[in-house]
């Protein structure tokens, strides 16, 4: 019977519920989500599209920027299908490996475009603070770099809750109050000892995402004070609209993903649907707004799309 028991056998099923509490409004709760995802999907591929084709937009920004579009892509991906498919189908059986994959999917790729977004403070930073220096700094090489950090980072950190995971017996306890597999979501089903998975979620939050929230933050204050002392005062006003619309959706992103790991292991007395909600949230909300705040406002981008459309245009009649 004990082997029946250890993960290590594996015919576990779990059953993702949904939203608690708000199963009679999933239906409604869906088209939002679904509506988010399409322009989350045709945003970033767009995006991606004009700079793979345009020569003039391989500069660092807009690498990073292609970057971005990759993270988002996986991130929601790897969420809003199972999502919708619990809302609409009542499809809320998932098995073991499954999860597993999904979980490391979705952390992988919000480790990758936190470490994507420090990358690209950093070139506001030395866009505005250093911009003699700025081509000199942010090489190809340079680039080619924070692409593989940013790959070795996610896998460096999402390997270990694999084995973590699948070390632990589940007894039956099957069914997982969210929308998607996560790491401290399936640990809770475990009938084991599950300490070590708590402290490593909450050690390396704190030291990977963590650390980068800071860090951005120290650039965009340095920015911020050496855009006060522009001496055009539309430069200024432009500067700030920038830097507010990515100070915005920058924190659309790490509120809610802090919130869910951390009431993991604090926020016993908050509801469930909160919860599960905000991180709903985090895994689509930012993927779509990113394309539109850091490409269309950038004046290249934007018009490459207004160039593309009008070709479009006069193509369809």
């Amino acid at each position: 019977m004990a082997a029946l028991n250890d993960s290590s056998f594996d015919p576990i099923t779990f059953v993702l519920t949904g939203i608690p509490g708000m199963e009679a409004s999933h239906v409604w709760i869906s088209v939002p989500f679904c509506l988010m995802y399409v322009v989350a999907l045709l945003g970033n591929a767009f995006l991606l599209f004009l700079i793979a084709t345009d020569r003039s937009l391989h500069q660092p920004m807009y690498l990073f920027l292609a970057m971005l579009a990759v993270a988002d892509l996986m991130l929601s991906t790897a969420t809003v299908p199972e999502m919708l498919a619990i809302f609409w189908f009542g499809s809320r059986k998932i098995s073991f490996d499954a999860c597993i994959a999904q979980m490391f999917f979705t952390h992988f790729s919000f480790i990758a475009e936190s470490t994507i977004l420090l990358a690209m403070a950093f070139d506001r930073y030395v866009a505005v603070c250093d911009p003699l220096r700025y081509m000199t700094i942010l090489t190809p090489s340079a680039i080619g770099k924070v692409a593989i950090a940013a790959v070795v980072r996610g896998l460096a950190i999402m390997f270990p809750p694999i084995f973590l995971l699948k070390r632990l017996p589940y007894c039956g306890h099957s069914t997982m109050p969210h929308t998607y597999c996560e790491h401290m979501g399936i640990a809770r089903l475990a009938c084991g000892d599950i300490t070590v998975n708590i402290w490593y979620g909450f050690t390396t939050t704190l030291l990977s995402s963590g650390v980068d929230v800071v860090l951005i933050s120290a650039s965009y204050a340095l920015i911020l004070r050496a855009v006060f002392q522009l001496p055009c005062k539309e430069a200024r006003r432009k500067a700030l609209r920038t830097c507010g619309s990515h100070i915005c959706v920058i924190l659309m992103f790490y509120i809610p993903a802090f919130f869910s790991f951390l009431t993991h292991r604090f926020g016993h007395n908050i509801p469930s649907w909160i919860h599960i909600l905000l991180a709903d949230l985090y895994v689509i909300v930012p993927p779509m707004l990113n394309p539109i705040v850091y490409g269309v406002r950038m004046r290249q981008i934007r018009e490459r799309v207004i160039h593309v459309l009008s070709q479009m245009g006069r193509t369809c009649f």
